[in-house]
């Protein structure tokens, strides 16, 4: 399900003395189908663009189109229930959102709400808590036992058990350690690729963005600054740096050995397989010459 946005503002606390243009003049396009990341700084406007995205917030001018939705000031909030269910959420910490007595309730709660039957939500918690890498005995335990890992596996299920076209993810491996992250955005990736869902990822971490992005969104002041694959992006290492943006570690290597040896590298890498073996071509060329 495609989304996009036509020439979106949106404004907080409009009409007030407090009044803040948080996003300004956006035009966007998230295809179908496709893992798209949004990088920028803290206050760019990502959160606001995210939460306009399953209409959290509607635009104070410009119209959001998600599907065959149209989203626009003036819509009323009654008419938007069947987006929330089309396109879901992962905040930060999701499981700061867990309430109900036991974790098979806790899934079921978002379907059960919007009219899936028990039978059906129950077959569901049960298919997605394998997935989300749990054992289905841990349905019957109450959430507030578990690790703060597993805490979020869990309601990351509770959000995919509405199965929605459209997955957002806001940060979603804040606080984890190394592995834990790498755990869950492989498995987001997974998600993404047998659901073909639309996938949407804002994060800080540059690494994430070029390992499991089709596309990069860079936000600035409310404003898109730029879009492209991770190879088009990354291959800008100074225009980045000037933003005040990083890039990941083995393009930041790829950068200072080209800056060492005064020469470019024949493509930008973006993993250190395709760094090694770029390596390897030079030597092997520097020794032929």
């Amino acid at each position: 399900m495609d989304i996009s946005l036509e020439k979106v503002e949106y404004r907080y606390s409009a009409g007030t003395p407090f009044e803040k243009l948080a996003l300004k003049d956006l035009n966007l396009l998230l295809p179908s189908k496709k893992y798209t990341a949004v990088i920028g700084h803290t206050g760019s406007g990502k959160s606001t663009l995210l939460q306009h995205l399953n209409a959290l917030l509607k635009p104070t001018a410009g119209k959001v189109v998600i599907g065959e939705y149209e989203i626009t000031p003036k819509k009323k909030n009654k008419q938007l229930k069947p987006i929330r269910k089309r396109v879901g959420i992962v905040f930060q910490f999701p499981e700061h959102q867990l309430f109900e007595e036991t974790v098979l309730k806790d899934i079921c709660y978002g379907p059960l709400n919007f009219g899936v039957s028990q039978e059906e939500a129950k077959r569901r918690a049960k298919e997605l808590i394998q997935i989300v890498g749990m054992n289905e005995d841990v349905l019957e335990r109450s959430p507030f036992d578990l690790s703060g890992g597993q805490k979020r596996r869990v309601a990351i299920a509770g959000v995919l058990a509405m199965e929605p076209d459209v997955l957002v993810l806001d940060e979603p491996t804040a606080g984890l350690d190394p592995r834990g992250r790498t755990e869950i955005m492989d498995m987001f990736h997974r998600i993404h690729e047998e659901k073909g869902l639309t996938t949407v990822l804002v994060t800080h971490s540059m690494e994430d963005a070029a390992q499991y992005a089709d596309e990069i969104v860079i936000m600035q002041k409310g404003r898109l600054v730029g879009k492209g694959s991770p190879q088009d992006i990354f291959s800008k290492p100074e225009w980045l740096f000037s933003l005040g943006l990083d890039v990941p570690e083995v393009v930041k290597f790829q950068y200072s050995m080209e800056q060492k040896l005064g020469m470019k590298f024949s493509k930008t890498c973006l993993t250190i397989e395709e760094l090694a073996a770029e390596m390897e071509a030079i030597s092997e060329n520097g020794e032929r010459s």
